[in-house]
């Protein structure tokens, strides 16, 4: 029966692919022969790739902009002053040079010169120091501004050099100015909040933005100008489809060139000979994790026996073997084992409901009446976990979670939002118990705007309202120092204590899956990924498919 299903929808399918591409690019597909993709010839300009996300941006701004939809797409029209390679180094981007100076409290950038935006504008040192004015701008609703209010002086020497100075030694500063730099001469009189900017935004980057169809698309075009050399694919379109099943259906007619697989895809889906031959797939351990965080500022979550109590109730390993089908890890906090900064001896809780059940009659909630559902003062305790549409991993903990929970007297409903609603309305503007999430981490280990007290206002990453005394100093000592040995012996302490307080159930750290298409050339995973040298990705001519 599921053949024939299949076998009745695949030429209607085919059809809407089809339709969608030939509208979006503006050119017909290419009726392709029979191709070996392990072929490569030489690098060739020309075609488009075509990806795809569970989510849209949100804006294109991006010292605003705090999701993954929308960095995916300022990742490629903007540069920084610094970017990582793909061994994770730190190298130049729209800086040429810098000179670290003053054990550290100086650095003096050398940029590029003849970077020209996409209007034509050159950009100078002006549009460095713009984007820090707006970085520390209390008025803009910016979740970056932590690091650059280190800053105590920012200083144009000529149009090609920043003089930055901080008011002591800070660790993170060279890695800060990873932050994507916005046009002074665009944006100079808007209203970073509201400017109608964020849906048509103009970069330095290897790609030009030409359109956005909210929920549909985001399209863009290959820089001509751009500086570190024009990118060898013409096209980049950005599909939003908000389910990872339908994703796939469209990669399996070749309608999309590449996504993140799912484990149920990785493990049983991409087997046959259609994607051996048209496919290349890689994992890698990702730089991220999944958590659970608790609303702090909610009574339920604010005793932290509670929260050690519902870490004992759930099993992280039947999360990881039910819903990542055994590809991942046990999460024991906010760094990753290939962090330096990750405590190795640090054990995670054991799974142990009969402990979780003890620990909260501790905390006064137990089974007063006999129904099954623990309650206290009255109250019962339950609460809903709150996760984003399209993410079929996270439903499927949340559902796991719930039934763990429920075998202890907790009981637990889920509420799945689309994801723009999800962030705008519910998490910035702490309107939630739980969320089910995900961080993607920098490769720095400072995370002063997650889990510092002063980053808590609306907007910012610490929307759980988290505070403690001891990790505020820590995330300072730790931006003061820059020996390595000893800032891993600081944030190995930040570790403990964060595992210890469970301000956010920490889940698992998932592997890494994308597929991308065999046509796409040059494609090499590293410490940093694939996607470290994309604008050096190329279709051979002879495979050129739009």
């Amino acid at each position: 029966m599921e053949s024939a299903v299949k076998n009745y929808i695949r030429p209607l399918y085919i059809t809407a692919a089809l339709l969608f591409l030939v509208t979006l690019t503006g050119c017909s597909r290419r009726i392709m022969p029979a191709i070996d993709y392990a072929k490569s010839g030489p690098p060739s300009y020309g075609d488009t790739i075509i990806a795809a996300s569970i989510g849209d941006a949100t804006t294109l701004i991006p010292i605003v902009a705090s999701d993954s939809a929308s960095h995916d797409i300022c990742g490629l029209v903007y540069n920084g002053l610094i970017k990582y390679d793909k061994d994770l180094n730190i190298v130049g981007e729209l800086a040429a040079s810098w000179d670290i100076e003053e054990e550290g409290r100086v650095i003096v950038f050398n940029l590029h010169k003849n970077v020209k935006w996409h209007d034509g504008v050159l950009f100078t040192a002006e549009d460095v120091k713009f984007t820090y004015e707006r970085l520390i701008d209390p008025e803009v609703r910016t979740p970056y501004g932590g690091d650059f209010l280190k800053i105590e002086s920012l200083e144009i020497i000529d149009p090609y050099t920043v003089k930055v100075t901080y008011k002591q030694p800070f660790s993170p500063a060279l890695s800060s100015w990873g932050m994507w730099i916005i046009p002074k001469h665009i944006l100079e009189n808007e209203d970073l909040n509201k400017t109608e900017y964020g849906r048509s935004p103009i970069g330095t980057g290897p790609y030009k933005f030409l359109r956005w169809k909210s929920g549909q698309c985001i399209d863009l075009i290959a820089n001509d100008e751009y500086f570190k050399g024009r990118p060898y694919i013409d096209r980049y379109v950005y599909r939003i489809i908000p389910d990872t099943a339908t994703m796939f259906l469209e990669l399996q007619v070749e309608a999309l060139d590449t996504m993140a697989l799912t484990p149920l895809q990785y493990r049983r889906q991409i087997n046959s000979e259609f994607f051996k031959t048209r496919y290349n797939k890689f994992r890698y351990p990702s730089f991220g994790y999944a958590y659970l965080g608790y609303n702090l500022l909610d009574h339920k979550f604010k005793d932290k026996l509670v929260r050690q109590a519902l870490n004992y109730a759930v099993c992280k390993e039947s999360l990881i073997n039910g819903v990542l089908m055994g590809l991942g890890r046990v999460c024991t906090g906010p760094f990753v084992p290939e962090s330096w900064a990750y405590d190795k001896q640090l054990k995670p809780f054991g799974y142990n409901p009969r402990k979780a059940k003890e620990m909260l009659a501790e905390a006064g909630w137990s089974d007063t009446d006999g129904d099954g559902i623990l309650d206290k003062d009255g109250e019962i305790f339950e609460f809903t976990i709150l996760t984003n549409q399209g993410n079929d991993l996270r439903r499927r903990a949340a559902e796991i979670i719930q039934h763990q929970l429920g075998a202890i007297g907790i009981r637990v409903k889920i509420k799945v939002v689309e994801w723009s609603v999800f962030l705008t309305e519910f998490v910035n503007k702490k309107r939630f118990e739980t969320v089910l999430m995900g961080w993607g981490l920098s490769r720095d280990p400072d995370c002063f705007d997650i889990w510092h007290s002063s980053k808590a206002n609306e907007g910012e990453f610490n929307f759980i309202s988290y505070k403690n005394s001891r990790v505020d100093s820590l995330l300072d000592e730790g931006r003061r120092i820059f020996n390595q040995e000893a800032r891993a012996g600081i944030y190995h302490e930040i570790q403990r204590i964060l595992y210890d307080e469970q301000p956010y159930m920490f889940l698992w750290i998932a592997d890494s899956m994308p597929i991308v298409h065999k046509r796409f050339k040059s494609v090499y995973p590293a410490p940093a990924g694939i996607g470290y040298n994309f604008i050096k990705w190329y279709v051979p001519e002879d495979q050129q498919k739009y």
